[in-house]
């Protein structure tokens, strides 16, 4: 059986570990705020937080609302919070790479993928010629000189013999 204080422990590590993942992600900082207080909160308990679930008063608790409750209860029953999975899964390798390309970094590429949805480089392309990547808060860099990058790593069409280039 987990001690009490271990509950209160793993599930603030859980929330402290969704708000850095969100702020990776450039998420809303009032829901990565909400994160790092609900996690102070917990870690101060000095009740086990199942019994204070159990009680049906961790929306009494500061800074939990319901939203934050639910997810106290669903790693209770659980052992897991689904939301904090889904921001563990890491980024394909073939996206991941994007961090070489000039003027993207490692959290902006996330915030791409996560937030934007761009999954290939010909979406990354259609954002770049949109003029919209320089907008975001984070590029650094040449919007042409990204354009001949993802140019060098996108396939080429080959030319089968007895064909002549276009």
């Amino acid at each position: 059986m987990i001690s009490a204080p271990q509950h209160n422990r793993q599930v603030a590590a859980i929330f402290r570990s969704i708000a850095e993942r969100l702020a990776v992600q450039r998420a809303n900082p009032y829901r990565i705020r909400a994160y790092r207080k609900a996690a102070d909160t917990i870690e101060a308990l000095e009740e086990d937080i199942a019994d204070v679930a159990s009680r049906q008063a961790l929306e009494d608790l500061d800074g939990i609302g319901r939203d934050l409750a639910d997810k106290i209860e669903e790693f209770l029953k659980t052992g897991t919070i689904q939301t904090y999975e889904a921001l563990r899964t890491p980024l394909p390798e073939a996206v991941k790479a994007w961090t070489q390309l000039p003027g993207l970094s490692e959290s902006l590429v996330a915030y791409l993928y996560t937030r934007l949805g761009i999954t290939t480089l010909s979406d990354l392309e259609r954002l770049v010629r949109s003029h919209l990547l320089r907008t975001i808060p984070g590029f650094s860099g040449s919007e042409e000189r990204l354009l001949e990058a993802i140019a060098l790593q996108q396939p080429q069409p080959s030319i089968k013999r007895g064909e002549e280039a276009p």
